[in-house]
């Protein structure tokens, strides 16, 4: 829009070029949704300044200044967390070994609570006697922590005597370890149906709102957090199944996670369930998810990191009222995003142009957010939104990126990694029930979380793998104890010479199924087949008295 603007008498006219909506400048009107800047008490002019730089006013009437690049921005910035990401004191006092960090996520009354809701429906679907201790559960997890490392194709193949691990062997026989699997349960059924009319992850939502909440309390993250979404594969079904075509597995179920950018941990997780009833009606579901993920590290001066889904001018500004910085990629629908950066202009290659915020409306007084639009390559833009940032600069290198740029690739990271973590060992199956789903991703995640605790608390560093073979040798390490006493006690209680009784199939090789016996070992006490057996040369008392 071109406009004349002139005064009385004589004056030369001067024809200005106006790039924005709103009202053109010098005129009285203001642009709708909007008041002047006397009635607000703010003067814009103060950010542009004597250079005269441009001003346009986007769709939802946010008025943007044209800055220069390296010029020190009108803002008054956030005092930043200066603690680096640590345990708190609690945990530390506690944790000396690598089961301890474990239970800080997996406490032993969440795992009660999965036992007690798995023996209840063994007993339902089975007989009364149906049992299973808590050194047993915990025996059943370390299974699933040794089978993510050694990576089987299939689950029969863990108790193979040439593929498997002979830790597992130990721990639990296979047939039991698939009734525990067939009856994990997390919930009990006689109050679930109530219970997912307001709540859709009632299954597991009790074990799980727990799980978080250790997350919550047992560490305190760093200055800066990345926000980020997770798609645990699987193909069960649920109502709240996710198709993400852009991810390698496609289906799934869909988690926000905030993750501590050093050392990975993951500090809130929130499962995507759909249509979230509890939402204001006028809030966007990105805004409603950052604030729920970052309420318990608020107003101590963090910043967020987050990518195009998430990042708008009203998300920063709640997140600067509460003393927290916002640092994202925009996507250029945005209404409050100013028409000229929508456009596909012809910008030089590596060019930067920076605009500064100035919200009418607004609810911090002094504090405000730059928009840095970087061309990487001719006629590609991106957009990048930074509350954090009080000068915006260019770098020294041949593609001239500014610090906004060089730090969101240095922070958008967290979330991407913390996944390839998780996946590279992660104890997840086939499954027909969703819930065993979430339980895999929550073993995967508090495993994770527990390493970082670990290495925290003792200054122990060690490879990954290595923590996780030494985590499950710890947790089965009760249920193998028992084990060998229950088994020692029985076998006392046998003749040291088993005498033959009834013919019965070979228990010792399953593959020689036709083959019967009579004899019986006498260490274990199996029926054991003239191919299995093994006899020890033996001499009457008169030779063994001649010997001697």
């Amino acid at each position: 829009m071109v406009s004349e603007v002139g005064s009385q008498r004589g004056h030369k006219k001067v024809r200005t070029q106006w790039r924005g909506g709103g009202r053109i400048p010098g005129s009285s009107a203001p642009p709708p949704g909007t008041s002047s800047s006397k009635e607000e008490g703010v003067d814009p002019g103060g950010l542009v300044g004597a250079s005269g730089l441009a001003r346009e006013v986007a769709k939802d009437g946010t008025i943007w200044h044209e800055q220069q690049v390296g010029r020190p921005l009108h803002h008054s910035p956030v005092e930043g967390y200066t603690a680096e990401g640590e345990p708190t004191a609690s945990v530390r006092s506690t944790v000396s070994s690598r089961l301890q960090s474990f239970l800080c996520f997996l406490t032993l009354d969440m795992l009660r609570t999965i036992r007690d809701c798995t023996v209840q429906h063994g007993r339902q679907t089975e007989d009364d006697s149906w049992f299973m201790a808590l050194p047993e559960l915990m025996g059943f997890i370390a299974i699933l922590l040794v089978r993510g490392v050694i990576k089987l194709p299939s689950m029969h193949d863990a108790w193979s005597t040439k593929m498997g691990n002979p830790l597992i062997s130990k721990i639990m026989p296979r047939n039991r370890f698939k009734d525990i699997m067939r009856h994990l349960r997390f919930d009990y059924k006689g109050t679930r149906m109530e219970r997912v009319g307001t709540d859709k992850f009632a299954a597991i939502s009790n074990v799980w709102g727990s799980f978080v909440a250790n997350c919550i309390k047992s560490f305190n993250p760093g200055r800066y957090i990345t926000i980020d979404e997770q798609l645990f594969p699987t193909k069960t079904r649920c109502c709240f199944l996710q198709y993400i075509a852009t991810k390698p597995d496609k289906f799934g179920i869909k988690f926000w996670v905030a993750c501590d950018l050093k050392s990975k941990y993951v500090c809130n997780i929130i499962p995507y369930l759909g249509k979230d009833p509890s939402r204001p009606m006028r809030e966007r579901l990105s805004e409603n998810v950052v604030m729920k993920l970052m309420e318990p590290f608020l107003d101590k001066g963090r910043s967020v990191t987050t990518d195009n889904f998430f990042t708008s001018v009203s998300l920063a500004r709640q997140l600067l009222s509460r003393k927290t910085t916002l640092l994202g990629t925009v996507n250029k629908i945005r209404r409050e995003l100013p028409e000229s950066v929508k456009k596909p202009l012809d910008r030089n290659e590596f060019s930067t142009q920076v605009r500064c915020i100035w919200v009418l409306y607004c609810v911090f007084s002094t504090s405000g957010a730059t928009l840095t639009v970087y061309a990487p390559k001719r006629k590609k833009t991106v957009c990048i939104l930074s509350s954090m940032h009080s000068v915006v600069e260019t770098g020294d290198n041949k593609k001239k990126k500014p610090n906004t740029i060089t730090d969101y690739n240095s922070m958008k990271c967290g979330v991407d990694v913390m996944d390839q973590m998780v996946r590279e060992y992660s104890v997840r199956s086939g499954t027909r029930w969703w819930p065993v789903g979430g339980f895999y991703n929550m073993i995967d995640i508090a495993a994770l979380n527990a390493y970082v605790l670990y290495q925290a608390c003792t200054g122990v560093k060690e490879r990954r793998v290595d923590f996780l073979v030494e985590l499950a040798s710890e947790l089965a390490q009760g249920h193998m104890g028992a084990e060998t006493a229950k088994k020692d006690n029985r076998l006392r209680q046998q003749p040291l010479t088993p005498g033959k009784g009834k013919r019965a199939m070979c228990q010792v090789n399953c593959r020689w199924k036709s083959n019967h016996a009579t004899a019986r070992c006498v260490d274990c006490y199996k029926y054991t087949c003239g191919k299995c057996r093994m006899e020890i040369a033996w001499q009457c008392q008169v030779c063994a008295d001649s010997v001697m």
